[in-house]
């Protein structure tokens, strides 16, 4: 059996598998952005002090009939919202300059105030709890060996000591584990399904760490997978002795002084280990607040939530690490030749990006059901963030 196309093949092999209960909660092709509410779930409680972006005076409702070029032949000639609407089921973007929304669409379930599943771009907000988590003396430094804050792996592989929290926030831990989400995947690549189904939807997230084997010595290559983030996750939470959601509401949602409540998926009430990898649903307005900070390199209405160095270490353009630092991707990884304003970007599955320019002082959110084409949203904002108005057409005033 080369393939397995569906529920039917797989149910015989593994009727008592977290791939069965995946694929109940989800279907075959795996969460959307409305899925975590099907898991259990921590509320990140907002508070009454609420921080509300205004409107510009001026908006930027040009985008829609501005045509896009050089884009490749996906995108070839086409408005921003042909390029990420129908074709990759966009349901909302919102576009904040100097602190306004400037732009905000919203179609089919999404509205701006709708909360949303953001993937792996729950991976960048992790980061920077671990630097707020560094700042407060509660990781002593991200040269720290992970056994230091997990003892109990100690006596597993030996590479288990020579792992840090810096080999986790730039995906550098060695760890052999795979992101994959499809049914139709070979045969033998069922137990990299499987776990990666034990990851989204099991009960006991420690026990699988335990489990983990390594592929290479922590360090040695850059290799993405979700599992690196839990395990950073794990760390944060045991190092600050609060669970996950509790510290992101008091250092996070507070001070920031976020309009929704946000929920952040567990594994199971036993252990109840956040899914940091993945598990955080926001509005889109509240996740451009988190752009908001990172464009005022960690600062919020005056007061200091994060080191500076911290976003720089962060956001820097770089193409080392294939460009990809602290749980974030800089925009060398999506062009070959450095813009004029780069920015930097969150990514997650289904093609949910934050994408901040602090040359033009630019957060851009996008959140949809589905994108095949990943790279192509923060490749587009990152375009929109370099035009001029020369090239938009003589009478456009941009503002960008």
């Amino acid at each position: 059996m080369r393939k397995l196309g569906g529920f039917l093949v797989v149910l015989p092999l593994l009727a008592s598998c977290t791939i069965v209960r995946g694929y109940l909660a989800d279907g075959a092709y795996g969460p959307t952005s409305f899925s975590y509410e099907k898991q259990l779930r921590d509320t990140v409680v907002n508070r009454s002090d609420v921080f509300t972006f205004g409107r510009a005076e001026k908006g930027a409702d040009w985008i829609d009939t501005l045509h896009f070029f050089n884009q490749g032949k996906r995108y070839s000639n086409t408005t921003m919202w042909e390029a990420i609407g129908p074709k990759t089921e966009t349901q909302g973007v919102l576009i904040v300059q100097n602190g306004s929304i400037v732009y905000e669409k919203c179609t089919g379930d999404m509205t701006p105030d709708k909360i949303a599943g953001v993937f792996s771009v729950t991976k960048s907000v992790t980061s920077l709890l671990c630097g707020i988590a560094v700042d407060e003396g509660y990781i002593r430094s991200i040269d720290d060996a992970v056994t230091d804050y997990l003892p109990e792996l100690k006596k597993r592989d030996s590479r288990w000591q020579r792992l840090t929290i810096r080999h986790l926030l730039d995906m550098r831990s060695g760890l052999d584990f795979d992101d994959t989400y499809s049914l139709s995947v070979k045969a033998k690549d069922l137990k990299r399904l499987h776990a990666m189904a034990k990851l989204n939807y099991g009960r006991n997230i420690p026990a699988q760490i335990k489990k983990l084997k390594f592929r290479s010595e922590p360090g040695a290559e850059h290799n993405y997978d979700s599992m690196t983030s839990e395990v950073l996750g794990v760390v944060i939470e045991r190092a600050v002795g609060r669970s996950y959601a509790e510290y992101l509401g008091e250092k996070i949602w507070t001070p920031l002084g976020m309009e929704s409540p946000a929920y952040m998926n567990y594994d199971g009430k036993k252990h109840h280990t956040a899914h940091a990898f993945g598990g955080l649903a926001l509005t889109m307005r509240d996740l451009a607040k988190i752009g908001r900070l990172y464009l005022n390199r960690g600062v919020w209405n005056g007061k200091r939530i994060v080191s500076e160095a911290w976003i720089e270490q962060s956001t820097a353009y770089s193409r080392e690490n294939e460009g990809y630092h602290f749980c974030w991707y800089n925009t060398s990884c999506i062009g070959a030749d450095k813009p004029e304003f780069p920015g930097y970007y969150a990514l997650g599955i289904r093609g949910q990006v934050l994408y901040v320019n602090p040359y033009k002082h630019l957060v851009m959110v996008r959140l949809g059901l589905k994108d095949d084409t990943y790279a192509h949203i923060p490749y587009l904002f990152e375009q929109l963030s370099n035009l001029s108005a020369r090239e938009v057409g003589a009478g456009v005033t941009l503002g960008f």
